[in-house]
């Protein structure tokens, strides 16, 4: 990189801090609430957010920004107008996989229930040329029952093996991003290798769908994401997620539900003038066409799901509901598993920025008793992201109303666990070859490296 460039980076890296340190000391005269006690020190709270600290260009490569330059709704308007040139060895058949936490968002802008959003969100998509729409519910699927798998296997190998435990959910880019760029090898060992829903989900298509199902080579099918939250679209420009022979990503563009629905108002289509539409089904006609969603408040659930798997394989007892603890705050909270007042196994719950300095500070004092935690970037988890709950004003506030509409729209999905849906177990022989093969490491899994050798901390960060 020029030194031109390092400079321009090294100013706006400089700015941010001084913007950030000028943000903390504000909330600290304007609020006591918000201080908070670390490593026995009172330090005023900051407003500063994870995600907007990630997706801050000042510490974004050139190729990074290039990449990223793609995920646009530019990208896939030229994608559409290709398709409708006479060239058809230019044509691709576009792909939608819709995050069930974007689906709220639907429900309360159109208005209707949560199905119906889908179904009017699938019409507008399909209008406007997309051929094939989603859901990723069977992704997340796969990434919970991985996730279990590698759970059981750590806590069997605890002794021997200092990187086991605590065990970190790797589903959030934002959380992933800052692991391997900041905390390094504190963190990234032990961070579960099971791939976020997104990437199955980009493997599902370009793997299985496009071979299996529509019998084309996987660079013929353009793939985009819809999610609540941007730091997907750096997850999906991840080197490990792209295909140099065939030239193709897993996930070839990530659109923010604000994006979508910016999109819809832009082509002035109202609600009422669109069908309603059912979502397709990766197996084909034979597939489930109910929504659900899988256990946890507005997130994928993975805490859940994992402690009531190994509370069960781990201990033989069956835990049917799980209670939450609060500790520092609302998305601070643990899980326990207790008999005969004896702790088996406790677990955490860990949102938002300030929670995660708290937890890396803990950890850096060996003082984390947990053996699984859930970490998300955004406070209040996935329906809080910011793609989709940013108040209309901007300013990087969150529309709390919106929020809690949402949050509550969710929770009306029934819950469906992973380990009961025949079509996971029909993909797992006849996609993947087995639960244990090589076909399920290569494609549900990946690895996490320490990255933070020269991606210095800014002074306000530095614990």
């Amino acid at each position: 990189m020029s030194e031109v460039n390092i400079a321009k980076r090294k100013e706006k890296c400089e700015n941010c801090t001084k913007q950030c340190n000028k943000k903390q000391s504000e909330d600290g005269a304007n609020s006591n609430q918000e201080s908070e006690e670390v490593n026995g020190q009172v330090n005023e709270g900051s407003q500063l957010l994870l995600s907007a600290c990630l997706s801050c260009d000042g510490c974004l490569s050139d190729e990074d920004t290039l990449k990223i330059s793609q995920q646009g709704l530019e990208e896939v308007e030229r994608v559409l107008a290709l398709n409708k040139k006479c060239d058809a060895s230019k044509h691709k058949v576009l792909v939608a996989s819709v995050c069930p936490q974007s689906l709220p968002f639907f429900a309360v802008k159109f208005g209707v229930d949560i199905t119906e959003a889908a179904h009017k969100l699938c019409g507008f998509l399909k209008h406007i040329g997309v051929q094939y729409v989603f859901d990723t519910t069977l992704a997340a699927g796969f990434s919970i029952l991985e996730s279990q798998k590698e759970f059981i296997q750590r806590y069997r190998r605890r002794h021997h093996d200092s990187h086991a435990l605590p065990m970190f959910t790797s589903s959030c880019p934002g959380w992933i991003r800052y692991s391997e760029r900041v905390l390094g090898s504190l963190v990234t060992p032990h961070i579960c290798t099971a791939r976020s829903p997104q990437q199955i989900m980009g493997c599902l298509v370009k793997d299985y769908f496009s071979k299996q199902q529509q019998k084309l080579s996987p660079e013929k099918l353009y793939h985009v994401v819809v999610a609540p939250c941007f730091d997907k679209k750096l997850e999906a420009v991840r080197e490990e997620f792209y295909n140099s022979m065939l030239e193709t990503r897993d996930v070839d563009c990530v659109l923010t539900s604000g994006q979508i629905y910016y999109l819809m108002e832009q082509r002035k289509v109202s609600v009422e003038e669109l069908d309603s539409v059912p979502l397709d089904q990766v197996l084909g006609d034979g597939g489930d066409v109910a929504l659900v969603r899988h256990d946890g408040r507005g997130s994928e659930g993975f805490l859940e799901h994992v402690f009531k798997h190994a509370a069960k394989e781990l201990f033989g007892v069956d835990v049917q509901e799980i209670t939450y603890k609060t500790l520092r705050n609302r998305d601070f909270q643990e899980v326990t598993l207790e008999r005969d007042g004896e702790t088996l196994l406790q677990f955490a719950a860990v949102y938002g920025f300030r929670n995660i300095q708290t937890l890396v500070h803990r950890m850096r004092k060996g003082r984390v008793p947990y053996q699984l935690v859930e970490v998300l970037s955004c406070p209040g988890g996935c329906l809080s992201g910011r793609g989709q709950a940013e108040n209309e004003g901007g300013a990087g506030r969150l529309d709390k109303a919106l929020v809690n509409q949402m949050e509550e729209i969710y929770s009306s999905l029934p819950v469906r666990l992973p380990e009961f849906n025949p079509n996971l177990h029909t993909l797992y022989q006849d996609w993947l070859e087995g639960q244990d093969s090589s076909q399920a490491r290569k494609l549900l899994h990946t690895e996490y490296r320490d990255q933070s050798h020269g991606h210095a901390q800014p002074p306000h960060m530095q614990w």
